[in-house]
């Protein structure tokens, strides 16, 4: 680990401590006794059906994949995709950011395809999940009835909008890239040229790779199975999110599904803010959402929190190492071996 991600570390540590510790000062008579005892009586078949949920998940996710790879790698198997991709999300848990590449530079191997393609592809999955997301969002909360019986409805409905607004931005961004990619990374390199050189090479890299993922797309057709996909696969998270707030048997969490939706936002928000292995930022928000808007007791809030963050995001970490194992593969060099790929591809000067 180098001085900038130890400093970035150390930033986010601060930040969640001051996080914790403001959580901590509302939770004053938090009985643990209480928090131990309704953990334990959670249903192991209702968080067995979670995880399950969650391992579909993983199989959508590389079957979007294999879509955008019809193009370059049109008989790539669905089956060799599966295991980069839950051995990617392992490093991400077990790594925090340092692993977020592990996924493409894996795929990137093991199809022979060059990693900033992937690089460019992994940037438009993340719209397309950001897309579907706010799809499903905007309807819980302007269509579902549910939503609406909450006392903190006005702001959720300002959160729909925003991540409307996101959605719509980071479309037009797609489009204006896909048409004038090239261009505009030219653009950005002339603009920054002196003492800021280095940054715009950097972002002009950026526009490119993203643009070769963008051509991944290839139609009308493509783009509706890539969109359905997202959108199958974020209602099979939203479900699982569901069992597990089930899963404890207790009225206070018997959530309706269209307001599983509004908590799974502020996961969303949250884990923005993760360190490796323990995230953070995620249970915390999940919490303080559960506590003041659902009204959840706070022992209860604390366990649920941190359930949801175990089922949805640790628990592919046992599958993973022992795909990871069978292969060979160490998470940490993969990491590293994904960075120094990437800050090789930084130093390649451009046509």
């Amino acid at each position: 680990m180098n001085k900038k991600q130890l400093l970035m570390y150390g930033v986010i540590a601060l930040i969640l401590a001051a996080l914790i510790y403001s959580q901590v000062r509302t939770f004053r008579h938090f009985d643990w006794a209480t928090f131990w005892s309704q953990t334990d009586q959670v249903s192991g078949f209702h968080l067995l059906h979670a995880v399950v949920l969650i391992y579909l998940t993983y199989i959508l996710r590389a079957l979007r994949w294999k879509i955008f790879l019809r193009p370059s790698r049109p008989s790539a198997k669905l089956g060799s995709l599966v295991g980069p991709t839950m051995i990617g999300f392992t490093g991400l848990a077990l790594l925090g950011r340092p692993g977020e590449l592990i996924r493409p530079y894996l795929i990137a191997r093991k199809n022979d395809l060059s990693f900033p393609s992937q690089l460019g592809v992994w940037a438009v999955e993340r719209i397309f999940d950001i897309g579907a997301f706010t799809i499903l969002l905007v309807l819980t909360t302007f269509v579902a009835t549910a939503p609406k019986r909450l006392g903190a409805y006005a702001a959720f409905q300002k959160a729909g909008i925003a991540f409307a607004v996101l959605s719509v931005g980071l479309t037009v961004a797609a489009i204006a890239v896909h048409r004038s990619g090239d261009a505009l990374a030219g653009w950005v390199e002339r603009r920054f040229s002196g003492k800021l050189a280095h940054l715009g090479e950097r972002a002009a890299i950026r526009i490119r790779e993203f643009r070769s993922g963008l051509n991944a797309i290839h139609g009308p057709g493509s783009f509706f199975a890539l969109l359905a996909v997202s959108l199958i696969l974020w209602c099979m998270i939203a479900l699982s999110y569901k069992e597990v707030t089930h899963a404890y048997g207790i009225e206070a969490l018997e959530i309706p599904q269209t307001q599983v939706l509004l908590l799974m936002g502020s996961s969303m928000v949250g884990s923005i803010i993760q360190l490796p292995g323990v995230g953070g930022g995620s249970q915390l928000a999940t919490i303080a959402v559960l506590r003041h808007i659902f009204d959840v007791p706070e022992e209860l809030a604390a366990s649920c929190g941190i359930m949801l963050w175990l089922v949805t995001f640790v628990s592919v970490i046992p599958l993973g190492l022992i795909l990871a194992r069978r292969e060979h593969l160490s998470l940490r060099k993969l990491s590293q071996e994904s960075q120094t790929a990437e800050q090789a591809e930084e130093t390649v000067p451009s046509g």
